[in-house]
Parts: C-alpha cells; structure tokens; sequence
C-alpha cells in the first residue's frame, strides 16, 4: 500500500468539500478549487477527513493512488492557507517594480522584461530585489515562479540572475590562465 496514499487527508475548519463521481471540489476562506481525478481511484468522505482507495494493487494503480491524494491536499492546503514562493534577484543594477498588476523586471537586458500573473496569482516587490508570487494553486505558483526565473536563470561564473530564495548556485571556477612550460 502507498504510504502517501493511504494517509487520510484531514479538513482544515471552514473548508467544505463535494465529490461528484471523479470531480473534487473544494471551497475555502481563500477561493475556490476543483480538479478531476482518475476515474478508477475512488474519494469517500468519513467525519472530518477524505480517504483515498484503489481497486487494485497494479503498477497503475500504486503510482496514482499517491498522486491523486497528494492533489487533494494540495487543494486543502491551498483554498486554506494558500502557497507562496520567494525569488531573488541577484546583480548590480538588476531589480524589480510593480506596474499595476503586472511585474516589470530589469536584468541586464537592452530593455525590460514586462510579466503578466497567471489568473489566480498575485506578485508582489519587496525591496528592489526580491519578488512574492502567492496564490491558491500550488501548480500554478510553481509555474509563474519558473517563469520568472527563466528570463535571467543564475549564471554559472558569476551568480548574477534571478533565482529562488534560498537556492544554492555553485560557481564554476573562471579561466586559470595559459601556464608556461620549458623547452
């Protein structure tokens, strides 16, 4: 039995849930989200919390029943408290600025780069380099964050780019030099 599978799924207070044959939808203080599951993995509701099942022990099976509980949760999660991830910008005169909705960025470019939110994303500046995306849908958080990471990915030589917060960039050494040897 998947051990990610078969942990029930607790709902927070003030979220409510509906399950109409593989359709989940689950309303909370933060919005509202609803996602189709795979039709063989089934969803029962007991008390406070949802379980998942599978009809079978197959290779299928198994990777799914995770999969689709580990999707619920994130939807818990996500209509209750919401996600956010944190990105740097890192470079001399590299920075970042609201406009409107929109996010105008600066990175070494010959002109600026503009960054329109997915729907159901808010982006936020702290500072001149660091930006928030936040928002309810963990995937869509995950891919605003990766676009904007892709303007200006780190470099490897020197650091300078946009990168998560907290993200580690190994450098790699520079050019060592032509080294002399005897005749």
């Amino acid at each position: 039995m998947s051990r990610i599978g078969r942990m029930p799924i607790a709902i927070p207070s003030g979220v409510t849930v509906s399950i109409d044959e593989n359709r989940v939808k689950v309303t909370g203080p933060k919005g509202e989200l609803s996602r189709t599951i795979n039709p063989e993995m089934s969803v029962a509701q007991q008390d406070n919390t949802l379980v998942v099942t599978r009809p079978s022990d197959d290779q299928e099976h198994r990777s799914q029943h995770g999969l689709t509980r580990s999707l619920i949760n994130n939807m818990m999660t996500g209509v209750s408290s919401g996600f956010e991830k944190q990105l740097e910008i890192v470079g001399v005169g590299y920075r970042a600025e609201k406009a409107g909705e929109n996010l105008v960025i600066r990175v070494g470019y010959s002109h600026t780069v503009e960054v329109k939110p997915l729907p159901g994303i808010t982006l936020a500046v702290e500072g001149n380099n660091r930006i928030k995306v936040a928002g309810i849908d963990r995937e869509a958080v995950g891919e605003m964050a990766a676009r904007i990471r892709k303007i200006r990915p780190p470099d490897a030589y020197k650091g300078k780019g946009i990168r998560y917060a907290g993200e580690i960039v190994h450098l790699k050494p520079g050019k060592a030099g032509k080294v002399v040897g005897k005749k």
